[in-house]
Order: structure tokens, then sequence, then C-alpha cells
């Protein structure tokens, strides 16, 4: 019987970094590919309703592409200087563009106001996070734990055969570092956001449910 995993070599700041445009690009690869098959459509001089077709294959990834690119500037970016803080309203709306489709919705139960950054920034990774435990879709509820700049979070994700995704509890613990890859860099960069905050992050089944909770 083998015993546990040792924790491998964290990623330098370079490596993460790269880890983290890695992840950045994965998100928008989808979407502006289809931008360009839309183009390469309208080049080809098509049938009316073929154009139609590609104007709005362009107009919908074109939004996607936007809503992508807003999240992850505030979930992994600088999204302002040192000690800025940032409109939990705005995080909302960041998170319904990114997340929200036919399949997903959020039910937000967080009073506006203002955070500091790095917690707004653990919230949205914590969103990306509870997504994971619900391919098939479903509701993720985010609730606030505490008030004011101390204020942290819990999102529930309910939905069919919601699960924990392989090794992202132990990610998000001090027990194992990522593989240099951009799926693990998310949970470990989720679990430096929440140790910059003094908190530490869970990942846990509740039920038929998944909750990720800081504190």
């Amino acid at each position: 019987m083998s015993g546990p995993s040792t924790p491998g070599p964290a990623p330098d700041a370079l490596e993460l970094a790269a880890l983290l445009c890695s992840r950045v690009c994965h998100d928008l690869i989808s979407p502006v590919g289809a931008i360009v098959n839309g183009l390469e459509v309208l080049d080809d001089d098509p049938k009316p309703e073929d154009r139609d077709f590609a104007l709005d294959l362009i107009r919908k990834s074109a939004k996607t592409a936007s809503a992508r690119l807003q999240f992850c500037r505030l979930a992994f970016g600088a999204a302002g200087s040192a000690g800025a803080q940032i409109d939990l309203g705005d995080a909302q709306a960041m998170a319904r563009g990114h997340i929200e489709d036919g399949k997903t919705s959020i039910v937000w139960n967080l009073p506006r106001l203002l955070l500091p950054k790095n917690r707004v920034k653990l919230l949205l990774n914590m969103l990306i996070i509870a997504q994971q435990t619900i391919p098939r879709g479903g509701t993720l509820t985010v609730d606030p734990i505490g008030e004011g700049d101390t204020m942290s979070f819990r999102v529930t994700a309910s939905g069919l055969n919601a699960r924990l995704p392989h090794n992202i509890a132990e990610l998000l613990s001090a027990s194992q570092a990522p593989a240099a890859d951009a799926h693990a860099v998310q949970p470990y960069y989720t679990r430096l956001l929440a140790q910059a905050c003094g908190l530490s992050v869970k990942l846990a089944p509740e039920g038929e449910a998944v909750a990720v909770t800081a504190s």
C-alpha cells in the first residue's frame, strides 16, 4: 500500500505567472477561435443565410470573449493598486457575465460594498472552483461569512451529480503543490489568495451539494 503523496516543490514567481497566463489563454482560445471562423466564412462571400450565421457567431463569441477578459482581469490580474478596494456589485456583474449561461445560474446573497481587492479576487476564484463541481450545470449560491472588511465567503454548488474534482481539495490545502500545468495552478492560486487574506479555503461535499468555504 502506498503512503500519502509528498508535496512537490511550489512554483517560483516566474513559473506561477506563466501558468496563470496559460490559464487565461485557455479561457479565451475558444471564443476567439470562433470569431476567426466566423470571419473566414465572411471572407468566402457566403450566401445570405451563411452570412447571417457568421455574423451571429462573431457577435456571440465577441461578447463571450469580452466577459471572460473582464472576469480574468479581476480574478487573476492586478485590478488596481496595492491596497485597492473593489465593489462587490462589479464583481457580481463580472461573475454573472463569465459563468451564467443556459445551464448555470448564480444566487448572489452578498451586500453591495467595497472590499479589499484580494478578498474579491478570492471570491471569484472560489466561484471558478465551485463551477467545476457541477459539470452538468446547476446553481451557485454565494453567502457572506461575517461582515465588513473582514467578510469571507461560502459558495454552495448544487446540481445533477455534483462532485469533487480530482485533487482540487488537496491543492487548496497546504498538503500538495500544483503540478506544472494551467489546470492545477488556479486552485493553488486560490490558496495563495486565501493566505494573503489570513484565511483558508476548504472544498467539501454537503449532502448532494458541494461547498467552497473561506474562513
